[in-house]
């Protein structure tokens, strides 16, 4: 029984320190919203080179076969 004594008091004397203490730090919604932002630019950026890419390629001529037979 003093196990389970000794534990219910450090869970109790921790979870008192949390409520005591008011700055946690940053909620993770600006943190998720900003890497929303990230994960969308880069996409963006991805997409047009991308679309640069592969108009380059499509302009590159096709091979002629010098001796037709």
């Amino acid at each position: 029984m003093s196990v389970i004594t000794r534990l219910h008091v450090v869970v109790s004397t921790r979870l008192a320190e949390l409520r005591e203490d008011g700055e946690r730090g940053d909620s993770p919604v600006p943190t998720a919203v900003i890497i929303f932002g990230l994960v969308a630019v880069a996409m963006a950026v991805t997409a047009t080179a991308l679309g640069a890419a592969n108009d380059w390629m499509d302009n590159i001529p096709t091979h002629q076969d010098p001796n037709p037979k």
